[in-house]
């Protein structure tokens, strides 16, 4: 009796990696087919540059001195374009809701976490893409830029370079940002299942704790709103100066988005997997 039990035990495994793969093919001919897909990465990547080079070409540094965060500064569209990133984590999952095509997803295929971890994959891997060349051209803006602007090695702003530990830190930290906002979208959007609704509930929550901090005329309530926001607490990871001042590390501050997309997608998970479709 025990060799027909372990032969089923071997046969499983090689069952689930063939769910998973198919499970990716399909979800990647679903986002390869659609073209706001295309044209929502590019989008992103675009007005994540253009918003960093207006910041750049607003900013001066007077020969008296400045205070400024060059980095940071040059990466001030993350902020703009993780609007466009939310819409296309959204849509992954929303597109299907509307038109009733999750029905035959998940008849197609049953096991419906395996779905879901497709779509987050995939979605992750293309906002990381689309992430990478906006930040990169981001900081390749500021170098050039910004010494233009006054910030130059005279004044104690070397141009930057990502040879330089904490530039290379907050760019790099800033394509994982956009990477949790994707997947803390999805999560969002998992849960709710309707588009407009999660767009606002996600881009809601992302931008209110930072509108609430501003208001706030207590400053131990603001620092605590600053800590425990997706988007205050994410973007630490982009500060390179005057780190002692931050209401988290700049790592901590991305653990804090990376719990939120960890909640979100627990949540979406539970739900897809015991509601009807």
């Amino acid at each position: 009796m025990s060799l027909p039990a372990a032969g089923l035990s071997h046969t499983r495994y090689p069952s689930r990696a063939r769910n998973g793969r198919e499970a990716l093919h399909a979800e990647w001919t679903k986002l390869r087919t659609v073209t706001s897909t295309g044209w929502l990465l590019l989008g992103a990547a675009v007005l994540t540059i253009a918003v960093s080079i207006a910041a750049d070409a607003a900013a001066t540094c007077s020969s008296s001195g400045c205070q400024a965060d060059t980095a940071k500064l040059s990466l001030t569209g993350v902020q703009a374009g993780q609007a466009i990133v939310a819409i296309i984590a959204v849509l992954a999952v929303g597109n299907e809701y509307s038109t009733g095509m999750i029905r035959i997803t998940l008849t197609a295929m049953p096991r419906r976490l395996t779905v879901l971890a497709a779509k987050a994959a995939l979605v992750t891997g293309l906002v990381l893409a689309a992430a990478a060349v906006g930040v990169l051209a981001s900081v390749l803006a500021g170098r050039l830029i910004l010494p233009g602007h006054g910030f130059t090695a005279a004044h104690g702003y070397p141009p930057l370079c990502l040879g330089n530990g904490p530039v290379l830190r907050a760019a790099c930290g800033s394509v994982l940002y956009l990477a949790l906002i994707a997947l803390f979208t999805l999560g969002v959007a998992t849960a709710v299942r309707e588009t407009a609704v999660a767009i606002g509930l996600v881009l809601g929550l992302l931008y209110v704790f930072p509108v609430v901090t501003s208001v706030l005329g207590n400053h131990h309530w603001q620092r605590h709103l600053e800590q425990i926001g997706p988007m205050t607490a994410g973007l630490d990871i982009q500060a390179t100066v005057d780190l002692k001042s931050l209401p988290l590390t700049p790592w901590e501050g991305l653990g804090v988005l990376a719990l939120w997309a960890a909640g979100a997608l627990m949540v979406g998970a539970l739900i897809l997997r015991f509601r009807d479709a």
